[in-house]
């Protein structure tokens, strides 16, 4: 099963970290945390890498559905999204809030993870319409 949900929009790694900031944001989320995965392997194990940041989303009704109907799902917030490249490309990819659903097996979830795959697929339409 796909775990993820993927675009690859046109612009530089820059540019698409700040439109998928602001589509995010057009959705509801706020970015709670922020890893520059790259900075990080280069500071710590000298390590080369492409650019790849994981920004952790989080919207905050949405958090607190999930977290009422099932305390431990804090370990799978925020939802994380990734952007980085491969081969020249830009890729940004979400997790599929579906996932909550189906590793916890907690039906409950579902209307929480259909919402947050509502809001996180507008958000990656978004993307990838500025760049079409």
């Amino acid at each position: 099963m796909p775990y993820d949900r993927t675009v690859k929009p046109a612009g530089t790694f820059d540019e698409t970290v700040e439109a998928v900031r602001r589509a995010l944001a057009e959705q509801g989320f706020g970015i709670l945390t922020e890893i520059d995965v790259q900075a990080t392997l280069k500071a710590k194990l000298d390590h080369d890498m492409e650019p790849y940041l994981i920004l952790g989303a989080c919207n905050p009704p949405l958090a607190r559905q999930a977290l009422d109907a099932d305390r431990s799902i804090g370990l799978l917030l925020p939802c994380n999204v990734v952007v980085r490249t491969e081969g020249g490309q830009v890729i940004v990819q979400a997790i599929d809030p579906a996932s909550m659903v189906t590793l916890t097996g907690n039906d409950a979830m579902a209307p929480v993870a259909d919402e947050a795959a509502r809001r996180l697929d507008a958000a990656l339409a978004a993307l990838a319409e500025s760049s079409a």
